[in-house]
């Protein structure tokens, strides 16, 4: 029996044990069954417009810490590749830079942009070389809004396309190749608490009255609702009277309606708020199982709808949850607490991610 299963009725289930999240094996046990099989935001593709661009970064710092490397090759090809050199496992590309191949400043071996091996000096009578193995590995990737946002895979459980689909098949009207990024607006926070527990608060909106007052009155409460999908899920925020809403096409199902906020959540740590003014993103990286870092990357649009609606004040909602999620945190590490039950009407997308959990980790 999986010690970690959910039922399948939210009526009937109770959640994840308490054990979850301080176990310091789950934890380690989560890195390969859940986020080395996941789709991990990495960027957007704005830094990689041009041939001969190579950019090195590591997945999933702190957790997966696997060292990759995009470039851009001169047939204008993207590639990510990994970032570790097949003689003695120097890194090959340790600073951003436009080059015509990669080469390793530790013995000289030299690959091109796709990865493939070209030269390595006073390696004469060596028996078998080069082979497969001398070429730097593919890691899978893909784009999404329409080719800006760049994402990373190093097993995926599921093609990127079938992930995003409903976010596309929503929103795919947004013209999300003309956001741009505001560096200022970013913020990064350091949570005490797990990955998940951070999770598990974004994915209702049943502690919205009680912990964010300022967005209380800015979404309609009473019409608040969730939708479930494969791989992620939808919040959806009709803003209150007054309030600030997109404008929405007529082929859009939400026609007719004033939408203040698009809340998708894409498992296991990605959250995608789409306001009227633009995207704020949220990527949520685990540190240990009771540290992590989320990091708010902000993408305008629209930048007279700022500081508006749904999308106004993200900073003190960010630390309204920031308490409670520490708080929460320190009481699932009690002795007297194991598992609770769900709201069937407000905690739907906690369910849904206790179930994924359950099945990836199962």
């Amino acid at each position: 029996m999986n010690p970690l299963e959910v039922a399948a009725e939210i009526a009937e289930a109770s959640t994840l044990p308490s054990s979850f999240y301080k176990d310091p094996e789950m934890y380690e046990r989560s890195k390969e069954a859940v986020f080395a099989r996941s789709w991990q935001l990495v960027g957007d593709t704005d830094d990689l417009k041009a041939p001969g661009t190579v950019k090195p970064f590591t997945l999933l710092e702190g957790c997966l810490d696997e060292p990759l490397v995009a470039t851009r090759d001169y047939e204008d090809q993207l590639h990510v590749l990994s970032n570790v050199c097949t003689h003695r496992g120097m890194l090959v590309a340790e600073t951003g830079d436009n080059a015509r191949y990669l080469r390793c400043r530790y013995h000289g071996r030299r690959f091109g942009l796709d990865g493939c091996f070209q030269a390595m000096p006073e390696f004469e009578g060596v028996r078998g070389f080069p082979s497969a193995k001398d070429h730097l590995a593919k890691v899978s990737f893909g784009s999404w809004g329409r080719g800006k946002f760049l994402f990373v895979s190093l097993n995926p459980a599921a093609p990127l396309e079938q992930v995003l689909q409903p976010v596309q098949e929503r929103l795919g009207w947004l013209p999300l190749h003309e956001f741009r990024y505001e560096a200022s607006r970013a913020r990064d926070y350091l949570v005490r608490a797990n990955w998940a527990l951070y999770c598990d608060n974004y994915l209702e909106g049943f502690h919205i009255p009680f912990i964010h007052a300022s967005l209380n009155t800015a979404i309609d409460y009473g019409n608040y609702s969730s939708e479930l999908y494969e791989w992620c899920n939808l919040q959806l925020g009709v803003a209150a009277s007054g309030e600030i809403a997109f404008d929405l096409p007529k082929a859009s199902p939400d026609y007719g309606r004033r939408i203040g906020a698009y809340y998708y959540w894409v498992f296991p740590n990605l959250m995608l708020n789409f306001y009227p003014w633009g995207l704020s993103i949220n990527v949520v990286r685990p540190l240990g199982p009771e540290l992590t870092k989320v990091s708010f990357l902000p993408y305008v649009w629209d930048s007279s709808k700022l500081d508006s609606g749904a999308g106004a004040g993200l900073d003190r909602v960010e630390r309204e949850d920031e308490v409670v999620v520490e708080a929460v945190q320190k009481g699932v590490k009690s002795r007297f607490y194991d598992r609770g039950r769900f709201s069937v009407v407000r905690e739907q997308g906690v369910h849904h991610f206790h179930r994924l959990l359950a099945r990836e980790l199962g």
